[in-house]
């Protein structure tokens, strides 16, 4: 499933996809990290971009059908998949707010500090302008370049060794890791802190989401599943910060 070119060198097996998880996802937890202090997020972009075009790189037509780059065959799942997305991203939200309220120990709260450390000021019909840039971005970029990169052609590496499920539980625990740099290790105060509880709760969270995602997948029989529901979580958590926390 390799280009011809890659044969040389790679075997489409789970080495490979462990040394692609490593070769972006240690560059993006360092950015993330860093971005957290400044706001600015502008360069965690080329990394969803290297994900997103990770699958075209790297395999054959052939290959990007097997991990999922194909029509849906269950267009009724593609709604599913995005109401699962905002029931989900809805859940995880509340239990926050019923554990932590308005504090840095919730990771929705932590998250939109950043968007206050870029400077965002948010009166009146500016609120609506600025939500709307961040979803249309946080429905584009990263739900299509997570999914194609953890549902996708990470995924499919593992598969061929450990089956469907056990592929899930790798690529979901790998996504989940990466987004500790979000939340979990934080950046409060002038200083860095690790908030062992709630970065636990989060890393739990990211990894059922990664399986719910990869269950949208599976349902719709494409890697579009996965993405719209992604993408519903990231609007939808888009709609907590702006409209629930950033008041």
């Amino acid at each position: 499933m390799l280009r011809p070119f890659w044969q040389k060198y790679f075997k489409f097996n789970w080495v490979f996809g462990l040394a692609l998880v490593l070769l972006l996802g240690i560059p993006r937890f360092i950015i993330v990290l860093h971005s957290n202090i400044t706001g600015n997020y502008s360069r965690i972009g080329l990394i969803f971009l290297c994900m997103w075009f990770s699958p075209i790189i790297f395999l054959t037509k052939t290959g990007r059908s097997h991990i999922g780059i194909k029509k849906p065959v269950n267009y009724y799942w593609l709604l599913y998949s995005f109401i699962i997305g905002v029931i989900l991203c809805s859940i995880i939200f509340s239990i926050g707010i019923l554990l932590y309220k308005q504090t840095y120990n919730n990771w929705f709260v932590y998250i939109a500090k950043s968007y206050s450390a870029s400077g965002i000021v948010l009166n009146g019909s500016e609120r609506q302008i600025y939500f709307l840039i961040y979803s249309i971005t946080g429905m584009t970029f990263s739900p299509i370049g997570e999914e194609l990169f953890y549902r996708g052609i990470v995924h499919g590496s593992f598969a061929g060794r450990f089956g469907e499920q056990k592929a899930s539980i790798f690529d979901s625990l790998a996504f989940a890791i990466t987004h500790l740099s979000h939340f979990g290790i934080v950046y409060v105060l002038g200083g860095w802190q690790f908030l062992l509880i709630p970065s636990l709760l989060w890393v739990i969270f990211m990894f059922l989401s990664g399986r719910i995602f990869f269950l949208c997948k599976e349902n719709t029989g494409s890697i579009l599943g996965a993405i719209i529901s992604h993408a519903a979580f990231n609007v939808t958590m888009m709609y907590f910060i702006f409209f629930q926390i950033l008041n």
